[in-house]
């Protein structure tokens, strides 16, 4: 199943020639207007999209269906999943940019990550904000030499901490470049993850 760039909402911020393309994915309940300025404003210059999640769950935005807390439609994922990939494709295609970045937040950054988990040759660089990912992903050897950025809460009640650790040693086993960033709360973005964001970016 495939989805043209129509049926995604998303804000759009053109950037220089030979920038880097940034996407942005927000978490549950937000929109496409959560980190889009903050691409912009991590990046100079930058060519930003950030599509809106196009499931409603009471409400809120997401990028794919789940069960339950943590529980995943493993299907709707899939079908979600590909779907992006051609809508960021097109992105990629229409910009030309060689340095595509993926920058999201809890069910955005858990599309994102699923995204590259099987089409690992979109993102050059991925800055995951407290992901959740329950399953045990097959190897991929595209992942060799991508860069991530994983920042969590040590005492996060929706991402668990050795979750975030299994993540952590799969992209390693994969050979990605990867940094992380921690602290002592929740599920809640802190100065903290900001400034390893810079760091990582620069």
């Amino acid at each position: 199943m495939s989805r043209s760039l129509t049926d995604y909402l998303y804000a759009e911020t053109k950037g220089a020639s030979g920038a880097p393309l940034v996407f942005t994915f927000h978490g549950t309940g937000g929109d496409e207007t959560q980190f889009h300025a903050l691409a912009s404003q991590l990046i100079t210059d930058a060519h930003v999209v950030s599509p809106r999640g196009d499931v409603s769950e009471h409400g809120m935005n997401r990028f794919f269906r789940r069960i339950g807390e943590g529980v995943y439609d493993m299907d709707d994922l899939a079908t979600r999943r590909d779907a992006m990939a051609s809508f960021l494709r097109a992105k990629i295609t229409e910009t030309g940019a060689e340095r595509v970045i993926a920058l999201g937040y809890s069910n955005g950054t858990n599309i994102a990550t699923a995204v590259a988990l099987t089409h690992p040759e979109i993102f050059t660089d991925v800055i995951a904000m407290h992901p959740l990912i329950p399953w045990t992903p097959d190897a991929q050897p595209g992942l060799k030499d991508t860069r991530w950025l994983i920042t969590a809460g040590e005492r996060d009640p929706i991402c668990p901490a050795p979750l975030t650790r299994d993540l952590l040693s799969y992209l390693r086993d994969q050979a990605a470049d990867v940094s992380e960033h921690w602290h002592p709360g929740g599920h809640e973005l802190v100065q903290s993850e900001l400034a390893a964001i810079q760091s990582f970016l620069t």
